[in-house]
């Protein structure tokens, strides 16, 4: 989140729908380090995680990847303010931008990032599930 309150968004070109940055963690990291580098990479945006939002799990969520791999996923998912950069499209996104809390509803985001945005919104964390 920004100053201003403001959500960073981005529109993923394999399922088109928006999601928070996110992603797989190398070798090494830590989560706060795979947070860091991920936006950075999905985004354009540097950041430095000041808290943690919770833990997530859906045994009903399935993800299938387009290179067939698929599996039920866990987030760790950070609460980050934006140290540097721009939002900016990339391989990855065909668009990323600083989205108002009250405009979220005007896109189309999966209901696992509802669930995510709703206890941050709403100020339920740390979630663990």
């Amino acid at each position: 989140m920004d100053d201003a309150g403001r959500i960073l968004m981005q529109c993923r070109r394999d399922t088109g729908q928006w999601a928070l940055p996110m992603g797989k963690m190398e070798i090494g990291e830590t989560p706060s380090q795979c947070a860091v580098r991920e936006t950075e990479e999905e985004t354009g945006v540097l950041v430095e995680p000041v808290g943690i939002l919770g833990i997530y799990s859906d045994p009903g969520h399935i993800v299938a990847y387009t290179d067939g791999e698929i599996r039920q996923e866990y987030e760790v998912m950070l609460i980050a303010r934006p140290v540097v950069g721009q939002p900016e499209a990339n391989d990855e996104a065909s668009d990323v931008r600083w989205v108002e809390p009250g405009e979220l509803h005007l896109l189309d985001i999966h209901p696992t990032q509802w669930r995510q945005l709703n206890d941050y919104l709403e100020q339920r964390h740390p979630h663990v599930d």
